[in-house]
């Protein structure tokens, strides 16, 4: 199995169903957990991600290194990543080149052995933000999503906990 993507929108069931795969897996887990507490409603929402992950699986929180961090995951562990969504405003607040960040991290997660399901927002299906630093973020999602999906064997659409497989190469009939 290869890269596989989790895209939709918040609280839709993404981290619930990467979560159901990987209890399926026959070997180590490793969750990657990009979140930072800033707040304590931030704080909240990790401790419940925390307690819904089995005690024997492994996790690496960071914030920003994502591609550092899946590079140290052994290769025959499966990986979750969440969230994309949260690692790009994360890397765009520090001011980094996140698409060049993207690009390498893709790569990386798309050869790895063992099963990588990567979590993401799907931002850019709701209103057009109203700053300029607002639009960047969406848009900057947007194109990491792409850039990931590119990479993916497999890319899901989850909505309201239903998983809904993205076609690659789909044109209209006719």
């Amino acid at each position: 199995m290869s890269l596989v993507v989790l895209l939709g929108g918040a609280r839709a069931g993404k981290s619930a169903l990467a979560v159901g795969l990987a209890r399926e897996w026959d070997g180590p887990v490793v969750y990657i957990a990009t979140a930072e507490a800033g707040d304590d409603e931030m704080a909240l929402r990790i401790s419940r991600h925390r307690d819904a992950r089995p005690e024997d699986w492994w996790t690496i929180e960071e914030p920003v290194a994502l591609r550092e961090a899946l590079v140290k995951v052994d290769a025959g562990a499966y990986a979750i990543v969440d969230c994309l969504t949260l690692w790009v405003a994360n890397l765009l607040e520090r001011g980094a080149d996140v698409l060049a960040e993207a690009e390498e991290t893709a790569e990386v997660a798309a050869a790895r052995e063992s099963p990588t399901i990567v979590i993401t927002n799907e931002v850019g299906l709701g209103i057009v933000p109203a700053t300029p630093l607002g639009r960047e973020y969406r848009d900057l999602l947007g194109a990491v999503n792409a850039t990931f999906v590119a990479r993916a064997g497999e890319a899901v659409l989850v909505v309201a906990g239903r998983a809904l497989p993205l076609l690659p190469d789909w044109r209209p009939r006719g």
